[in-house]
């Protein structure tokens, strides 16, 4: 963290705020899934609402091409929105023809295709049935369209994100109180799985010195040895995500229950988050 960095509230009224991504530009976008919106919050320190409905979006993540790629669950899809016009296309909504049990979290490849989870949380504005599919686990939907099962021992799985160069894929399985770290493979498969940090997450972000921020009670920052650097108190119930935004990439931008926070960093956020 920056010398003497505090969190601070930047904007507040939420129900519960989750998903942040910042785009090219480092504007964050964030979504507050009960009341169905997604709002951006510009460089300039501007708030706006993006979308609303928002298909009671919850994770987000901005692809190479500049594209907001959305976890939908209202109808468990996995959307894809053009931040220009605000129009979506439902890029996956079923696996071997089940309903998937919620998309949460995404995380887009720099070469194309996105992984993202799919735990089965159940919703109060929900009309379906029980789960479909037989487990909590991540998939891979490649930029041709294919679309797979990418893990299959997980609990349930929460967060993701994956390194720059597109060769490490970190997963938050809070089921099993674990981050695990896979390696991709070309033909976007994960291979070597193993546990990286114990704790339970929600949320995970990178930054460009390697360092993992988990996000649950407060924040815990582990370095690229899977040992806890420092945890930092946010003044909310629960912390669900972050991402770094801002014209440097040097804010971190932290979604806790009713709040927006930031805190100022040393150093910026690995890539686009």
């Amino acid at each position: 963290m920056a010398e003497g960095a505090v969190p601070v509230k930047v904007a507040g009224g939420f129900k519960f705020t989750e998903g942040p991504s910042s785009d090219a530009q480092g504007h964050v976008y964030f979504t507050d899934q009960p009341n169905n919106r997604i709002h951006r919050y510009g460089t300039d320190g501007t708030l706006t609402t993006f979308l609303d409905p928002a298909g009671r979006s919850n994770g987000l993540c901005f692809d190479p091409q500049g594209m907001l790629w959305a976890c939908a669950d209202e109808n468990n899809e996995l959307w894809r929105i053009d931040p220009a016009t605000g129009k979506h296309e439902v890029m996956a909504s079923r696996f071997e023809g089940k309903l998937f049990n919620g998309p949460n979290d995404v995380w887009a490849h720099p070469a194309g295709g996105v992984y993202f989870t799919d735990p089965f949380f159940k919703r109060p504005y929900w009309t379906r049935g029980p789960a479909e599919q037989d487990g909590n686990q991540v998939f891979h939907l490649a930029a041709d369209g294919t679309l797979r099962r990418a893990t299959t021992t997980h609990a349930q799985v929460n967060g993701i994100v994956g390194t720059p160069d597109g060769k490490t894929l970190y997963v938050a399985d809070p089921g099993k109180s674990k981050v695990f770290a896979y390696d991709i493979q070309a033909d976007g498969s994960l291979a070597n799985p193993r546990v990286f940090c114990e704790g339970k997450s929600d949320g995970l972000t990178l930054d460009s010195a390697d360092n993992l921020y988990l996000t649950g009670k407060g924040l815990t920052i582990v370095g690229p040895d899977g040992q806890i650097l420092t945890h930092v108190e946010i003044p909310e119930k629960w912390t669900a995500n972050a991402c770094f935004g801002g014209a440097d990439r040097k804010t971190l931008f932290i979604t806790a229950s009713t709040g927006l926070y930031t805190l100022q960093m040393a150093v910026p956020g690995a890539g686009p988050q």
